[in-house]
């Protein structure tokens, strides 16, 4: 499929880009992407495919938005933003999960999993278990979660005590040797079989850390308020812009589809995905990672799912 005028003038926008949209739109190129299919792949499996040296960067990685909120009785249809448990989303595909957490209550040492103040009726070490059994049984596969302090309600921790009831998860439940908690990204055959934490919470630990902006390890769109959906759908694409234009950076770019102003969680991803959709589709055979994708109830979407997914085997 040949880029169209607007396409090309788009992707080069910006410093380096007239150089990059000439890369990926010679003739060659385009004439070889437009020649291969994407790989047919299990969702389950679909890092299985690719190469050990890939690095985690060069990915497109779907992703979940407040990865256990499945339950309206657990706040409201505000605080739902999922339709499958993590076991059905790893099983479909999902290799970014968003952790949130207080601490739980009647526990010294135990986290609990939060939407604000929100319990969602989950422990931590219930997702990690979900997560290593996924991975036992998929070894090749590779996580990416987002642990993040929630710090809401009459749970909420401060960061030294977050800190200690991590470390109990890691060292005393023995969960350290699942997780990657080095402080640089790892190529996909480092990650294999592993959780590469994303520390959004207070700490001195030399391991990635979580940004909602820009910082060492992450570029992130994540404009959840105080915009139209009709512009929220635009700073999505438009961030797939940046992405594309950025192929060779060194952060993970992140880009939330999620957006909670207005209407339940699952409304606005009404409005939200089928632009999502569209942009992907006219590109799904351009050669580009975008990094991960975290979104509000993909199995209403699982076009853009799979469109993500796909994503890794252009061009490979």
């Amino acid at each position: 499929m040949s880029p169209t005028r607007r396409d090309v003038l788009r992707w080069g926008a910006g410093a380096g880009g007239a150089l990059l949209a000439a890369a990926a739109f010679s003739p060659d190129a385009a004439a070889a992407a437009a020649a291969a299919p994407a790989a047919t792949v299990s969702p389950s499996s679909w890092m299985s495919a690719l190469d050990d040296a890939t690095p985690l960067t060069a990915l497109t990685i779907p992703g979940t938005h407040d990865s256990c909120c499945t339950d309206p009785m657990h706040g409201t249809e505000w605080s739902h933003t999922q339709n499958w448990g993590v076991p059905g989303q790893l099983q479909r595909g999902i290799r970014f999960l968003d952790i949130r957490c207080n601490g739980l209550a009647g526990t010294a040492d135990e986290l609990g999993i939060y939407h604000s103040d929100n319990y969602q009726y989950v422990r931590l070490q219930d997702v990690l278990d979900q997560c290593r059994a996924f991975l036992a049984a998929n070894p090749r596969e590779g996580l990416v979660m987002r642990v993040r302090n929630e710090y809401a309600g009459g749970n909420r921790l401060d960061d030294t005590e977050f800190q200690r009831r991590i470390n109990h998860y890691l060292d005393d439940l023995g969960y350290r040797g699942l997780f990657w908690t080095n402080p640089s990204w790892p190529t996909l055959g480092q990650a294999r079989g592993r959780i590469v934490l994303a520390a959004d919470f207070g700490n001195p630990w030399s391991v990635i850390q979580w940004s909602s902006g820009t910082n060492t390890w992450f570029a992130t769109q994540d404009t959840f308020q105080g915009i139209s959906l009709a512009a929220k759908s635009q700073a999505v694409v438009d961030w797939f812009d940046h992405a594309f234009l950025d192929q060779g950076s060194p952060r993970m770019y992140v880009n939330f589809t999620s957006y909670a102003n207005g209407g339940w969680p699952k409304v606005n991803a009404a409005a939200i995905m089928p632009p999502v959709r569209d942009y992907l589709n006219a590109r799904r055979q351009q050669p580009a990672h975008f990094g991960i994708v975290p979104m509000d109830f993909p199995d209403f979407h699982t076009d853009v799912l799979q469109l993500l997914i796909d994503k890794n085997f252009i061009g490979r």
